[in-house]
C-alpha cells in the first residue's frame, strides 16, 4: 500500500490574483510598478495547465455509504466497531476491501481510494451541497435550500469555463433530481446563469420507451423552418410550454440557441440510443435507473460531454431501492440492506463501467469520481446500523490521470479520523477542474459582482499520475 504527501500539484496555483496583489500595499512590491504588475500578472499568474483528462463521470451516493464496511475496513478494531462483512485481498497490492466487492475487488489496480476526507456537516442537504460544489455550506441546517447566494455544481463551473464547442452538452446530470425534504443545493449553475445549467434527464433510462423528447422536433416543423427567426421564440416557448411539468425544461429557454443545436444534432440523439447497445452490454451494467444512467454516461463520454453526474438515488434512503442512509428506518437492520441492494448493485455496476472505459481506450481520459456526502459512525448503534459521520470517509477515483491500485491518506484505528494527508471536499473540486486544465483558483463573480474563486482548496498532489 502506498501514500504520499499531500501537496499542490502545481506551484503556479501560488501566484496572486490581482485582487490580492493589490490588497498588498505598496505598488512597488518586488520592485514593480502598478503597469509591470499587471503585465507581469498576465504574463505568469494564469498558466496554461495541461489536461490530463477530457471528461469527468461524477457517481453520486446520496445518503452516505458506509466507508469502514466498504473500503477502509478495520478488522482488528473491538467488535461494535470492526461491522459483519471482512475484507478480501484485491488485485492492487496490499489494498483489501469488502468481502461483498468481489468484482471490484478484481479492477482494484485501476483505482485509487482517499481514505482520509473530512469535514464537518451531518445533514444531508447541506453535505451533498458541499460534495456537489466543493465548497462549504453557510450553514449545517437540513432544511438548506437552494440559492443565488450558493455555489454552483461541479459540471456547471466546467460549462463556464471550458465548455464543449458545437451541440453536444458540457454538462448532463441524471436520471433524477435529489433531495432531503428540500431539493439539495448544488446541483444547477446558481449565480453563474441557466445557461450553464446541466442538461438534466429525469427519464428511467431502463424503460424500454426511453427516449428524449425535448430532442426532436415536432413532425410538421423542419430544422430549416425551425432557423427562420419568427419561428424560433413560438417553438421554444412551445417546447418549454410542453415539458413545463418536468425539470428537463429549466434553463433551455435561457438559451434557446443551445437547445436548436441540440434539436438538429444526430449526435446527440445517437448518444442518447441505449438501443443501439447489445443486450449483453446491457445487462453487464445492470437493469437498473442507476445501472443504465452509467451505460448512458459512457456513451455521453464517448460522444464529447465533459461532465455527466450520475445519481444513485433521488433520496438518501432507508431500504432497498433506495439512498445509502441505513439508519433510521423503523430499526431495520443496516447490513442486510447494504447486502442486498447497495453492495450487489455497486459491485455490478462501478466495475463494468472501469472495464468497458478502460477496454474502450477511454479510461485514461475519463476520471470517474464515486462519492457520497459523507461517510458512517464507526461505532455500531442499537438499531445494528451507523448513523452520518463527516469526520472521516472514503472517496474513490479512476482513470483520468490518477494513479491506479493506489491509496492516499491513512485513517485511525477505527477510521473515525484521517491520521495522515487529511483531505477535504474544496481539495477533491480543486483537483478535479485541475485535472481537465482548469485553473481551480480562477475567479468568477458571484451574487453582487464578488469575485469568487471557483475552489478553495488545492489539488491533491500524491494521486496524480
Amino acid at each position: 500500500m502506498n501514500s504520499m504527501t499531500h501537496s499542490f500539484a502545481c506551484p503556479a496555483f501560488h501566484a496572486m490574483s490581482r485582487r490580492h496583489a493589490l490588497k498588498v500595499g505598496g505598488l512597488g512590491l518586488l520592485g514593480l510598478s502598478l503597469p509591470k504588475l499587471l503585465q507581469a500578472e498576465a504574463n505568469n499568474s494564469k498558466p496554461t495547465l495541461k489536461a490530463r483528462t477530457k471528461s469527468v463521470i461524477f457517481l453520486y451516493q446520496f445518503g452516505g455509504p458506509s466507508h469502514i464496511d466498504m473500503f477502509d475496513m478495520k478488522p482488528e478494531a473491538p467488535e461494535g466497531i470492526r461491522g459483519l462483512h471482512k475484507p478480501v485481498a484485491t488485485n492492487a497490492d496490499g489494498i483489501a476491501i469488502s468481502e461483498h466487492l468481489p468484482r471490484l475487488a478484481k479492477v482494484t489496480d485501476k483505482v485509487t481510494l482517499i481514505r482520509s476526507v473530512h469535514h464537518h456537516m451531518k445533514n444531508h442537504n447541506p453535505a451533498s451541497y458541499y460534495a456537489l460544489t466543493g465548497h462549504a455550506p453557510p450553514v449545517d441546517d437540513i432544511t438548506l435550500r437552494d440559492s443565488p447566494d450558493l455555489f454552483p455544481a461541479l459540471g456547471s463551473v466546467v460549462d463556464r469555463l471550458a465548455p464543449v464547442v458545437g451541440a453536444i452538452p458540457t454538462s448532463v446530470a441524471l436520471p433524477w433530481v435529489i433531495g432531503d425534504g428540500t431539493v439539495t443545493p448544488g446541483q444547477a449553475a446558481s449565480f453563474l446563469g441557466k445557461v450553464h445549467d446541466p442538461l438534466l434527464i429525469t427519464r428511467d433510462p431502463n424503460k424500454p420507451d426511453f427516449k428524449l423528447p425535448e430532442l426532436s422536433l415536432p413532425a410538421n416543423i423542419s430544422y430549416e423552418r425551425l432557423m427562420h427567426r419568427r419561428s424560433i421564440q413560438k417553438i421554444i416557448d412551445s417546447q418549454s410550454r410542453l415539458l413545463s411539468h418536468s425539470a428537463q425544461a429549466r434553463g433551455l429557454d435561457a438559451y434557446y440557441e443551445k437547445a436548436l443545436a441540440m434539436l438538429d444534432s444526430p449526435k446527440l440523439r445517437e448518444a442518447f440510443n441505449l438501443s443501439a447497445e447489445s443486450d449483453a452490454v446491457r445487462d453487464s451494467y445492470g437493469r437498473t435507473p442507476y445501472g443504465q444512467s452509467c451505460l448512458l454516461a459512457r456513451r455521453l463520454v464517448e460522444a464529447g460531454t465533459k461532465f455527466v453526474t450520475v445519481y444513485f438515488s433521488p433520496n438518501i434512503g432507508g431500504d432497498v431501492g433506495s439512498g445509502w442512509d441505513t439508519h433510521g428506518n423503523n430499526g431495520k437492520k443496516m447490513f442486510p440492506i447494504m447486502e442486498k441492494y447497495h453492495l450487489p448493485m455497486t459491485d455490478q455496476t462501478l466495475p463494468t463501467l472501469l472495464e468497458e472505459l478502460d477496454q474502450r481506450g477511454l479510461l485514461d481520459t475519463t476520471l470517474v469520481v464515486w462519492t457520497g456526502e459523507f461517510g458512517r459512525t464507526p461505532k455500531i448503534n442499537e438499531k445494528a446500523s451507523r448513523d452520518h459521520w463527516p469526520d472521516c470517509y472514503t472517496v474513490l477515483l479512476a482513470g483520468g490521470g490518477v494513479k491506479r491500485g493506489f491509496v492516499f491518506g491513512e485513517s485511525d484505528k477505527t477510521a473515525s479520523l484521517p491520521t495522515k494527508d487529511p483531505v477535504r471536499p474544496e481539495d477533491l473540486a480543486a483537483t478535479i477542474y485541475y485535472l481537465l486544465g482548469i485553473d481551480p483558483h480562477t475567479e468568477v463573480y458571484a451574487v453582487g459582482q464578488r469575485p469568487v474563486m471557483i475552489a478553495e482548496g488545492n489539488p491533491i498532489g500524491g494521486i496524480v499520475a
